[in-house]
């Protein structure tokens, strides 16, 4: 994956919302494993919640980039290959969210919480683990929309407002 300055900015923004997620989760201080369990049963609903989102909007991105590609192409401005190579990272990315939070929500679809023979000492080692996962999951959804930002941005600076110097516009004398 080439790493440009919209990669950089994408990379940097997921980064900081991860940072910011794990860091609010690990200020409310360290848990017994019967009060990890309590929270692991309460918040599996909304664990579930998330994943299905997720991985609507990732299925929904996907989709949405088909017609993204269409009125690349149909564009008065011939794109230089750049522009499709940020959208087939895009489409790795959200490819592989959506993946991660099906994946998710299976494992969180079993029924640890209830089960008498897990000792309550990995209960705290399960309830953070699904904090960093979603924290994971969300960051990288986060990722995804902030590329497609500046995928929309070029669209409508190249094709909306016809900008032909912008540096995704390919001139004519250039393959």
């Amino acid at each position: 994956m080439k790493i440009n300055a919209y990669t950089r900015r994408t990379i940097l923004g997921g980064c900081i919302s991860l940072v910011i997620m794990l860091t609010l989760t690990f200020l409310l201080g360290k848990l017994s494993g019967y009060e990890a369990k309590i929270l692991i049963r309460h918040s599996l609903a909304g664990m579930h919640t998330l994943c299905n989102t997720i991985s609507l909007a990732s299925a929904t991105i996907l989709a949405l980039l088909l017609t993204l590609l269409g009125i690349s192409s149909s564009s008065k401005s011939k794109l230089k290959k750049d522009h499709y190579k940020h959208i087939l990272q895009i489409a790795k990315l959200d490819t592989l969210v959506f993946v991660l939070s099906v994946i998710t929500f299976l494992i969180f679809n079993l029924p640890i919480t209830e089960s008498e023979n897990v000792p309550y000492n990995w209960f705290n080692f399960v309830y953070y683990i699904s904090v960093a996962i979603s924290s994971i999951l969300s960051s990288c959804l986060i990722m995804v929309v902030l590329m497609l930002y500046n995928t929309i941005v070029n669209i409508i600076n190249i094709v909306g407002l016809g900008i032909t110097d912008h540096p995704l516009v390919r001139k004519d004398n250039e393959n």
